[in-house]
């Protein structure tokens, strides 16, 4: 049981950490599950989310690209682009 309190608190110490950053409560949790509850993944994914948002692209079909493209950003746009 102390092993899965960890993990808890491990994970709710990184969605306040991105929640800090600016990112909404269920894109957090979502990012967060979608990767495993990797922070860092997770922050990768809101970031470009947010970047790719910015640029007008539709967020459904951005993050659909992001998992296809595991984050990697040059990869992601090259096929946000062609959609």
């Amino acid at each position: 049981p102390g092993c899965l309190l960890l993990q808890f608190l491990s994970y709710l110490s990184a969605c306040d950490r991105l929640l800090k950053q600016g990112y909404e409560e269920g894109q957090v949790e979502e990012a967060m599950e979608m990767f495993q509850y990797s922070e860092k993944q997770a922050a990768e994914f809101l970031r470009l989310l947010s970047q790719f948002n910015d640029m007008g692209f539709q967020q459904n079909e951005i993050k659909e690209v992001l998992l296809l493209c595991g984050n990697q950003r040059e990869k992601a746009l090259e096929e946000l682009v062609m959609k």
